[in-house]
C-alpha cells in the first residue's frame, strides 16, 4: 500500500492511458452501435474538459481525499480507524463503502433538481464512448470530490484504500461507457462482478424510466439490492436512442455550450 501511495499520480495517470487506449482500440475493432455524431469533434471536447476538470481539481482540492485520509488517519476519525482490522479487511471494507457512497450520491444527482442540473450534462452526449466516462461539468466534480472527503472521513478510509478506489473508478468509468462489443454469454456473467457497456448503456438511454436506473459505475450490487436494476433497453442497444431529448443540436458537442447546460431551461 505505501508503494501505490508514494506513487499514485504516476499510477493514476499510466492506468488512465493505457485503459484509454485500449477502449478506443476496441472501439474501432469491434464497435457495439454505429456512432451518430463526429467522432473528433466529440473526443476534442470530452477529453478537454476531462483535461480543464483535473487542473481544477489540483488548483481547489490539491491534497483532496487523499490527504483528507491521510488527515482522518492520524486523528483517529471515522468507523475503519476505530476496529481492529487486517490493513487489507479495512481496504475491502473502504473500497465497498466508497462504492455505495457513489451510487447513492448518484441517485440523488438524478432525484433532486438543484444536482440534476449539474449532472444532466454527462447526459447530454447522443453518443457514448469511453470519452464519455470523464465527461462531467467541473461543478460536479468539485462537488463530488467534497463529498467523497466527507465520506473518507465518516468511513476513516485508508489513504490507500482512497488511491485504489480512484484507480478502479476512473478504469471501470472508462470500460462501462466505452463503445464496444462483448459476447452475449461473457456480459452475462461478467455484469454480476463488474457494471458491462451493455448495463451501463441502459442508463443513458433518452427514456427517463431508463434514465433512472443501473447507477452503479464500479460493482452492480447495488443497483440489484436497491432495485434500480434493469436488464436491457426497451428498444435494444442498436436502435436505442441515447441523450437526452432537449439536447439535441449539435452546440452541446462543445465545451463552451456544455459548461452552460446548469444554467439554461430545458430538462429531459
Amino acid at each position: 500500500m505505501e508503494k501505490i501511495l508514494s506513487n499514485a499520480a504516476v499510477i493514476r495517470l499510466g492506468c488512465f492511458t493505457g485503459i484509454l487506449l485500449i477502449m478506443a482500440i476496441w472501439e474501432i475493432l469491434a464497435p457495439r452501435r454505429q456512432l451518430t455524431r463526429s467522432k473528433p469533434l466529440r473526443w476534442a471536447n470530452n477529453l478537454g474538459l476531462t483535461l480543464g476538470n483535473t487542473l481544477l481539481t489540483r488548483l481547489a482540492l490539491p491534497t483532496a481525499a487523499v490527504g483528507v485520509a491521510l488527515f482522518a488517519g492520524e486523528q483517529g476519525w471515522g468507523l475503519l480507524n476505530r476496529l481492529d482490522l487486517s490493513e487489507w479487511a479495512a481496504v475491502l471494507i473502504a473500497v465497498a463503502g466508497l462504492d455505495l457512497a457513489i451510487y447513492i450520491q448518484h441517485r440523488l444527482f438524478h432525484r433532486l433538481a438543484l444536482l440534476w442540473r449539474l449532472h444532466r450534462m454527462h447526459h447530454t452526449d447522443p453518443d457514448l464512448d469511453v470519452t464519455s466516462g470523464a465527461r462531467f461539468h467541473p461543478l460536479e466534480i468539485l462537488l463530488s470530490q467534497v463529498i467523497k472527503m466527507g465520506v473518507v472521513v465518516l468511513l476513516g478510509a485508508p489513504a490507500g484504500a482512497v488511491v485504489l478506489f480512484e484507480i478502479i473508478l476512473n478504469g471501470t468509468a472508462m470500460f462501462n461507457h466505452a463503445n464496444v462489443r462483448l459476447d452475449l454469454r461473457i456480459d452475462r456473467w461478467l455484469r454480476l462482478l463488474v457494471v458491462t457497456p451493455d448495463m451501463h448503456r441502459v442508463h443513458h438511454s433518452v427514456f427517463p424510466q431508463e434514465t433512472d436506473s443501473n447507477f452503479g459505475f464500479n460493482f452492480p450490487w447495488w443497483d440489484r439490492l436497491f432495485g434500480t436494476y434493469r436488464d436491457q433497453p426497451e428498444a435494444g442497444h442498436l436502435a436505442m436512442t441515447i441523450g437526452l431529448a432537449n439536447y439535441r443540436d449539435p452546440k452541446w458537442l462543445k465545451i463552451n455550450w456544455l459548461l452552460l447546460v446548469p444554467f439554461v431551461r430545458g430538462d429531459r
